[in-house]
């Protein structure tokens, strides 16, 4: 004892083992309330406001919430989403408030799916992989802007995400998946595909009373989608015909060898080049390492790219956040690139030379993101898009717009793009007082002067000014310049940075 020396661990090797000694999960749920707050910080400090097909679900679920039918027939209107609708019923309960709402629970679904990522990493490769996973998607800019202007594909990703998680935990879990692609299959279509796969999955080892119910779960969201159209329409078919029809006149449709191109195009977009280099490495490193447990998310990642391809390739618009599932379960792939070195035994040859090759990787992304992105210009846009939808109520709100539209019931905007915010702001039911001028001119084309004298007639008219012009104004192929041009007749009552008000009354 005498020969025997204490050694002192000095207080930061204590703190050091002490973080050490905190388990995984324990660290997770740290991660997950730091993100929450993170997004509660994010939604304050950057108010904005929900897109075209969001607001038209809240408008949509305004008029069941004061039981009125729904239009689904509007000028250029978006695909109604059944589950969105019921989302937007809810949020109408809180008035003017509820468009900030459906953006919080976009935002919200964003936080869900990041930590789906996380869980699906953790399951199928580790906690490091998870890790990794959940800040690639986390640090995904294009995902994170669709979430703060309230998309609906956030939620449809997060669903995915999660359906993925379920089955992962254990295999052919059956009601809990189906569920979960039944309320994603009520917000895209995509979905239904998926239903139906995994519906064969299950299936080949269950009973025929499972079979039956595991189908008539697989089959809530194509029959209740199916429904609603029958009910508001009169044809079940309405939003794959509807659809079908705007994406060849906004010009979306593409062929097949254009659809196979885009798929990259809009994969780099969305991941980034170092991200899919890191998946292209990721992916047979994950079949190598862990075969049965990354058998899962691979029928899935193939699932979600091959239905991107078919819909494109039958007629359907090609459109970046459409690729958005598959895009996200890439990231999981190249999370193993970045991470899989720690599945590897400890002090390993293969493992110091992984965690050089993927520390290069990070080099190579962050030196990447640093010469292209441009946060500023990010802030700059969601600030425009509160600019554009406050400036619109101003306008609308004004003493002297307010008693010409007294007058003058009928609003005359420059296209589609800001209806619904008239309408939300407005507080209409219906679209009938509140009109396109590209409608108007395209109905002429058509030898139909109808609504071109009705606006000539009596009306207010709003025009876009700055910025709000290209983005509010001129932004399709249907779009013209001289639907910016006040018409003759007209004396300008109002105007704002944005906006300008004509009237005839």
């Amino acid at each position: 004892m005498e020969s025997a020396t204490l050694t002192r661990l000095s207080p930061g090797s204590t703190r050091l083992a002490r973080l050490r000694a905190v388990r995984a999960p324990t660290w997770a749920r740290i991660g997950l309330a730091a993100m929450c707050a993170g997004a509660l910080f994010g939604y304050f400090a950057f108010p904005t406001y929900p897109t075209y097909d969001s607001f038209y679900a809240l408008l949509w679920g305004r008029d069941l919430l004061h039981l009125h039918l729904p239009d689904f027939r509007v000028y250029r209107g978006p695909t109604e989403h059944p589950l969105a609708i019921a989302f937007g019923m809810f949020c109408s309960i809180f008035g003017q408030g509820g468009a900030r709402l459906m953006v919080l629970g976009s935002i919200a679904s964003f936080v869900a799916a990041v930590a789906g990522m996380y869980r699906l990493g953790r399951l199928c490769f580790g906690p490091v992989v998870g890790l990794v996973a959940a800040l690639l998607l986390l640090s995904r800019f294009f995902v994170e802007n669709l979430a703060a202007q309230g998309y609906l594909d956030i939620s449809y990703l997060a669903l995915i995400v999660w359906a993925i998680v379920l089955e992962v935990e254990r295999r052919r879990r059956g009601t809990p998946v189906l569920l979960m692609l039944a309320a994603a299959g009520l917000l895209r279509p995509d979905a239904w595909v998926l239903s139906g796969v995994y519906w064969l999955w299950c299936s080949w080892r269950a009973d025929n009373r499972t079979r039956l119910q595991y189908l008539a779960i697989a089959a809530i969201a194509p029959v209740l989608w199916a429904s609603v159209d029958a009910v508001v329409t009169g044809n079940p078919l309405h939003s794959l015909t509807a659809t079908a029809g705007l994406a060849q006149e906004l010009e979306r449709t593409q062929g097949l060898s254009s659809v196979v191109s885009s798929m990259w195009t809009f994969t780099d977009r969305i991941d980034k080049i170092a991200v899919i280099l890191g998946a292209l490495v990721g992916l047979p490193a994950a079949i190598w390492m862990a075969p049965r447990r990354v058998l899962v998310p691979l029928a899935a990642l193939a699932l979600l790219f091959g239905v991107f391809v078919v819909e494109g390739a039958v007629g359907a618009s090609v459109i970046d956040r459409y690729l958005l599932g598959g895009a996200t379960v890439l990231l999981l792939f190249c999370a193993v690139a970045l991470g899989g070195w720690a599945m590897l035994e400890p002090r390993s040859k293969l493992r110091r030379a992984w965690i050089v090759g993927a520390t290069a990787l990070v080099a190579y992304g962050a030196t990447s993101a640093a010469t292209t992105l441009n946060l500023s210009n990010l802030s700059t846009t969601l600030a425009y898009h509160e600019d554009f939808h406050k400036g619109l109520s101003l306008a609308l709100a004004d003493a002297r717009v307010k008693a010409q539209m007294r007058r003058c019931p009928l609003v005359s905007l420059p296209n589609n793009k800001l209806i619904p915010d008239a309408r939300w702001i407005l507080d209409t039911v219906g679209q009938h007082d509140i009109v396109a001028r590209s409608q108007a001119r395209a109905d002429v084309g058509k030898g139909s002067h109808t609504l071109e004298h009705r606006i000539a007639r009596g009306s207010v008219a709003v025009y876009p000014l700055g910025g709000a012009v290209f983005i509010e104004a001129l932004v399709d192929v249907g779009d013209d310049p001289r639907d910016q041009v006040p018409l003759a007749g007209f004396t300008r009552i109002y105007t704002s940075r944005y906006y300008a008000v004509y009237a005839n009354c």
